[in-house]
């Protein structure tokens, strides 16, 4: 085990140096990571294993072909997740604050990834600085991982020189916008995996369970209620033509997504989507608060009203909403206020408009925005548990019906039967 000299930030920004034991430099920074600290360089002390051969800020080259060479298989078939990016924002956001040169931060960042896309990726990005390219320039030639809002905070916060907060600004507002997508996501895990479990189980009924029960009832040759008989041709039904079944439910899923994807469904979709009772008013809270989040975030970090609008717009999952910010921003060019452009839409809440009214009016609008992302996005999990708790016993409803159904249409011959077999 070697001994190696570091220098580093710890989570408060400070600089920190000391000694480490490891067997390699990815343990060593694998170590320090768990401390908090975020390595700047580091080199193998004289004490050390190896003491002749000192490290460099690239890595050992004579340990198992160095750092540059770690493959992480797991990451090969995959980008950069959300979460991942939101992390090396922030610590670039804590080196610059420090004080590190731009080149030296991208570096030091590069050396500790261990996705080999983002790595590959910020490894060019490095090189592109160091040749005089700007930073935002430099990401922008990687959209996949860095999207037009992300190059845009960026470029604004080079030009303002406050790229630390910018770029720290920019890491809460990624955390925030995956832990909406998470709340959303997990809320709809429970009634999928219902449905899937229901779909199986009704499905082995009809082919399996149910022809074998009723062969009884059709060798008796005594006319069967009507119920039964439903039953027992639905039943046959599935037995003959499942394949056929299954190959057009999947059939019909592909083509409803892709009409509700094209340009003439989409509309149509998301306008149908909009009015539902229950879903279209969390639609619509979601949007609406990423819209204002979006929105705000980029206007405190100095991007330009019309870029913040489309950006915004673009965030947005709801075409519908995304042509009433269309709108909006065409009205707000021709010199018209914001929110009484948002109110001729109609497809926003008034309390929306309303604080961006007054922001407006106080000169403070990317704080309002902020705030009203704040509420909204508070209202999420509110409808989002009322949503789940409306939809859960729907689907126990139809699913207990549906068992009840078939039970009632089983018994039913069966005491008829016994009936008629009994003593007069």
């Amino acid at each position: 085990m070697a001994m190696y000299a570091f220098k580093g930030i710890n989570p408060s920004g400070k600089s920190v140096n000391g000694l480490k034991d490891a067997e390699s430099p990815k343990l060593l920074r694998q170590l320090l990571r768990k401390d908090g600290v975020l390595i700047t360089s580091f080199e193998l002390s004289k004490g050390g294993k190896g003491g002749n051969n000192p490290h460099s800020k690239s890595g050992a080259k004579k340990k198992s072909g160095g750092l540059g060479r770690d493959v992480d298989v797991g990451a090969m078939f995959g980008g950069a997740s959300k979460i991942e990016i939101a992390n090396l924002t922030r610590q670039m956001a804590t080196l610059i604050k420090a004080g590190i040169p731009l080149a030296e931060t991208l570096g030091a960042l590069v050396e500790q990834i261990s996705n080999v896309r983002m790595k590959t990726a910020m490894g060019e990005v490095r090189t592109m600085v160091n040749e005089g390219s700007t930073l935002a320039d430099s990401l922008a030639r990687h959209p996949r991982m860095f999207d037009e809002l992300y190059v845009s905070m960026v470029r604004a916060g080079e030009v303002a020189g406050n790229l630390d907060e910018v770029l720290t600004r920019l890491a809460d507002f990624l955390e925030a916008a995956q832990k909406l997508k998470s709340k959303i996501m997990g809320a709809m895990i429970y009634p999928i995996v219902m449905l899937v479990v229901g779909v199986g189980i009704m499905t082995v009924l009809m082919v399996k369970v149910i022809p074998e029960i009723t062969q009884m009832f059709t060798q008796s040759g005594k006319t069967l209620p009507l119920n039964t008989r439903m039953l027992i041709a639905t039943s046959k039904f599935f037995g003959n033509y499942i394949l056929w079944i299954l190959i057009g439910t999947v059939l019909a899923i592909v083509g409803f997504v892709q009409w509700s994807r094209s340009k003439d469904g989409r509309p149509i979709w998301d306008r149908f989507v909009l009015r539902l009772p229950v879903l279209g008013e969390l639609v619509r809270t979601i949007n609406v608060g990423r819209f204002a989040r979006t929105l705000g975030t980029m206007l405190e970090s100095g991007v330009p009203m019309l870029r913040s609008l489309e950006t915004a717009r673009q965030i947005m999952g709801n075409v519908i909403l995304q042509r009433a910010v269309e709108d909006a921003k065409k009205a707000v060019t021709e010199g018209d206020s914001l929110a009484s452009t948002l109110k001729r839409s109609g497809h926003f809440p008034a309390t929306m408009i309303h604080m961006t009214a007054v922001g407006e009016r106080a000169g403070q609008l990317e704080q309002m925005l902020q705030r009203v992302a704040q509420t909204y996005e508070s209202e999420v999990d509110t409808k989002l548990s009322r949503f789940t708790a409306l939809l859960e016993p729907m689907m126990l409803v139809v699913m207990g019906g549906s068992v009840a159904f078939i039970v009632f249409s089983i018994l039913q011959p069966i005491m008829d039967l016994g009936q008629l077999s009994g003593p007069k």
